[in-house]
């Protein structure tokens, strides 16, 4: 008989999240070590976009493929073999002397990012406690965010004091990988087997109907926060080099802590208000932080584009955490995969497009202009996001 903890414990809920932030910190630890890896193998700042696009492109095609999978083979089987192939890709960023190695290593995780997003988020919300209803779409929201700046922040600080940041950094997170892939094993399974796996592994996005109308609703939300992220995470750490001339690497990798700290307090902090109101917020946030970056780009004040993009952080936060709380509730539990999967899908897609034709712009008319052009971009759709979100119908 296998070992698992009880379906409602504590433990399994908080394996689950602790699981999900050291996927998180994977995902942003890399981002400090990018222009000394640009420096070192020469590759311009188009190439350090389409890195970031093979990641986002492969981690699209494993939503499409995998994304509700979860929901026929069980959760534990995929999160296991996303955390033991999420240990292979960061291995290989670690020993990669190459842009090609970085390119497959980025390209493997975002395979397996694909796998664990959506079956991580769907197990957070099966483990929810009982005597306390909607956290599960509280901690969906803060844990990725608090992941994403914990692992910039301490590959940022290791760069600084240490030789050997590599090591530390990649080091560890493949020994955390290879541990959940072992520990998941250990949590009572929350979907279990049952028909149409294999077409579910045909590619496409699906939105159960019980979700579809506050999806549709709540998406142009998602796709300022997530366009957004992906101006900062992939252009953030060299606008900080190149336009303010920072050269320490916990500056760099500032950009990414303000922004998904931010972001993670601003959801908590707003948990006790409704859903539309949370989604107003984010939108307003997320415009003005970001005309405020772009007046401080303009300035060249680093302190004033910290602060700016500190107030677009919360709005980045909000806005994926007001969607959660408008959808996760009306669909069934063995619908939760695939309602993550077209939700994270969603947000790739908003997050890796902009960041592959913004790494076409920088090599065409260069960091600067790129930036203020992407910036203007979001700061528009963000007001029109509110907008309709303001005048629509729902709570």
């Amino acid at each position: 008989m296998t070992f698992a903890l009880p379906l409602r414990s504590s433990a399994g809920f908080r394996i689950t999240l602790a699981g999900m932030a050291v996927m998180m910190a994977g995902a942003s630890a890399p981002s400090p070590f990018y222009p000394a890896l640009q420096q070192e193998m020469g590759f311009s700042a188009a190439t350090l976009t389409g890195i970031f696009a093979v990641y986002t492109l492969a981690l699209l095609i494993s939503l499409l493929v995998t994304g509700s999978l979860s929901d026929h083979i069980g959760r534990r089987p995929v999160i296991s073999g996303g955390f033991a192939l999420m240990a292979l890709s960061l291995l290989l960023f670690w020993q990669a002397g190459d842009v090609a190695g970085l390119i497959v290593a980025r390209g493997l995780q975002g395979i397996a990012a694909g796998l664990l997003l959506s079956a991580l988020s769907a197990t957070v919300v099966n483990l929810e406690p009982e005597d306390k209803p909607g956290s599960a779409s509280i901690w969906n929201s803060v844990i990725p965010l608090g992941g994403l700046a914990v692992g910039a922040l301490l590959a940022g600080i290791l760069m600084d004091v240490t030789d050997h940041a590599e090591a530390d950094v990649f080091g560890a997170l493949v020994t955390a990988y290879a541990l959940f892939a072992a520990v998941i094993w250990l949590i009572t399974e929350t979907a279990p087997r049952h028909e149409g796996v294999w077409a579910s592994l045909r590619p496409r996005i699906g939105v159960p109907k019980t979700a579809a109308k506050a999806f549709w609703r709540s998406a142009p939300a998602v796709i300022a926060g997530w366009a957004t992220g992906g101006l900062y995470l992939s252009l953030g750490a060299p606008i900080v080099r190149h336009v303010f001339g920072a050269k320490d690497h916990v500056t760099q990798a500032g950009v990414i802590v303000l922004l998904c700290a931010a972001g993670a307090i601003a959801c908590y902090v707003a948990r006790s208000r409704s859903s539309r109101q949370v989604t107003l917020y984010g939108t307003s946030a997320l415009a003005i932080g970001t005309a405020l970056t772009l007046a401080a780009i303009a300035w060249s004040s680093l302190p004033a584009y910290l602060a700016a993009l500190t107030i677009a952080g919360t709005g980045f936060g909000t806005c994926f955490y007001g969607v959660l709380r408008s959808i996760v509730p009306v669909v069934r539990p063995d619908e939760r995969g695939e309602l993550f999967a077209a939700l994270f899908t969603l947000s790739y897609l908003a997050f890796g497009l902009p960041t592959l034709l913004a790494g076409l712009c920088v090599g065409a008319f260069g960091l600067t202009p790129t930036t203020l052009g992407y910036g203007a971009l979001i700061v528009v759709f963000s007001a029109v996001a509110g907008i309709l979100r303001k005048f629509g119908t729902g709570d």
